[in-house]
């Protein structure tokens, strides 16, 4: 859904996920939440991330700190450009208005105290009944907005 979400904000995103089975189709509920929130789930299909795309990305946001992990032991020289997505909000929301840089974040980063896993971690609502996938994606939704905000 973070894909989607970000493209509906005019967000470059690609999705990968760190134990995904590949080509595999969204969920229904998925499907249903984006087009609720004006986003398209067409075409969508999963994927496997891989080293390659991790190092090519300028900014890798996974949804738990267990994913962010992952990819940074997949690919290490990822680990000063990879958070979580509450982990970067938290981060960003604690630099003073405009652009938002790596150096900038990274700076926060080294002068915050670590968050609790319930600070960081974004629930996956993989199974669940449709409001779970609802409130994912408004706190996905809010996140990519105050991202959006920050060029």
């Amino acid at each position: 859904m973070a894909e989607r979400l970000a493209r509906a904000l005019d967000l470059d995103a690609q999705s990968a996920g760190t134990h995904a089975v590949p080509g595999l189709e969204m969920p229904g509920h998925a499907e249903t939440v984006l087009r609720e929130r004006g986003a398209d789930p067409e075409g969508f299909l999963s994927r496997r991330v891989v080293p390659s795309l991790l190092l090519a990305a300028p900014l890798v946001l996974t949804a738990t700190r267990a994913e962010r992990a992952h990819c940074v032991t997949m690919a290490p020289a990822t680990a000063g450009k990879t958070f979580t997505l509450r982990q970067y909000a938290r981060y960003a929301a604690a630099i003073p208005a405009g652009p938002l840089t790596l150096r900038e974040i990274a700076s926060v980063r080294g002068r915050l105290q670590p968050g609790k896993p319930v600070d960081d971690d974004l629930e996956d609502p993989f199974g669940g009944p449709i409001e779970q996938f609802r409130e994912c994606a408004a706190t996905i939704e809010g996140i990519l907005r105050l991202l959006a905000s920050r060029p």
